[in-house]
């Protein structure tokens, strides 16, 4: 298989709606972000980083490998300020301008610089799908147990968590599918995820062709789907996760919660440790996106005809924040962080620090 440079450089050059933007992949990369042509925390991390693969790749760049560095880094600047909730792309460019600073103290030319970048941002991929995949082990017997080793597991989820907004896999939706793929999932449920539908477009789309037994419904229902004591678990996403537990994601998820709080339903989020932002004590400091008013105002998310009274006000914040004391546990790559009690805290940073 080409390497994963290679396809991305295909995949842009033969869409000739973008063709004039194909030599520069970060701008072409950014403005895809930016409005949410790739999204999903991991997806939008690996784009960003592959689409600086490809440009530095075809570059005719003369300078020294200090500069070499510098443009790098600067990139990966520009490429950070595309969304600015979502924690795994900066997280993943600290990293990458960290490598090309300490390669270009020894290095003889700025070819080396742009080599070990793109090595670093296809690593970068298949480690994603490595990371999708043990999430979705450690949630599937986790939820098992925690569930009695119940063999009809039904679970509801919020937004698009699968291979469309990861690697490959999925985080919240890997779980669902290794709970699928291990005999003991009944039922999915999928919220449609107003205004963007990112749940009826994609979520919808990943459960039917993945085969697995699934039921769409309207955002508003999630409280009367719990009362009915349909599902057992809420399993979602995470674009920031504050040292403190508390959890950024899709608008709405804050709502589910409270729902599953209220119903006795276990409350999960998923996502791999890159979401997790030490540096914020707690949610309070999680900067929330707010997005386009025709999001709200027109019909498709904002692609199709208005649908709301012109004139009217619109407040469109792209995530919420949901308190830690919501959240039964956090299901990552490397394990599940619990808490003492229903009650407790979660001590995120001493569970990183054990699993180095």
């Amino acid at each position: 298989m080409p390497p994963p440079v290679n396809i991305f450089r295909f995949l842009v050059k033969n869409d000739s709606s973008i063709i004039l933007l194909a030599l520069n992949y970060t701008i072409l990369c950014r403005n895809a972000i930016r409005d949410m042509v790739v999204r999903g925390a991991p997806a939008i991390a690996i784009a960003a980083a592959l689409a600086l693969a490809v440009e530095v790749s075809d570059l005719d760049f003369t300078g020294t490998p200090a500069e070499a560095a510098s443009f790098v880094s600067k990139k990966l600047e520009y490429l950070v300020s595309s969304r600015p909730t979502a924690v795994n792309l900066s997280d993943a460019a600290t990293k990458l301008q960290t490598l090309v600073s300490k390669t270009a103290e020894n290095a003889k030319d700025a070819k080396a610089i742009f080599q070990v970048y793109i090595e670093a941002a296809e690593t970068m991929l298949i480690d994603d799908v490595a990371d999708n995949k043990a999430i979705g082990s450690h949630g599937s017997e986790f939820l098992q147990r925690q569930l009695g080793n119940s063999k009809n597991i039904s679970v509801l989820t919020h937004c698009n968590t699968g291979s469309l907004a990861t690697a490959g896999y999925g985080t919240a939706l890997g779980v669902i599918r290794a709970l699928h793929s291990g005999g003991v999932l009944e039922k999915a449920f999928c919220t449609e995820t107003r205004p963007f539908n990112q749940g009826s477009r994609l979520t919808a789309f990943e459960l039917v062709h993945e085969k697995i037994p699934s039921t769409l419904i309207a955002d508003s229902a999630a409280a009367a789907l719990m009362k009915q004591g349909h599902v057992q678990a809420v399993i979602v996403g995470a674009d920031r996760i504050a040292a403190n537990g508390d959890t950024a994601n899709k608008i709405g998820t804050y709502n589910l919660a409270i729902c599953a709080k209220h119903h006795g339903v276990q409350f999960y989020v998923a996502a791999p440790v890159t979401s997790i932002d030490l540096a914020l004590p707690s949610g309070e400091e999680i900067v929330i996106e707010e997005r386009s008013p025709k999001e709200l105002l027109n019909s498709e998310g904002g692609l199709g005809k208005q649908v709301a009274a012109s004139g009217i006000s619109v407040w469109n914040p792209a995530f919420d924040v949901t308190p830690a004391n919501l959240i039964t546990a956090i299901i990552t790559e490397r394990g599940v962080i619990t808490k003492a009690d229903a009650d407790g805290a979660f001590d995120i940073k001493g569970f990183i620090q054990s699993v180095k």
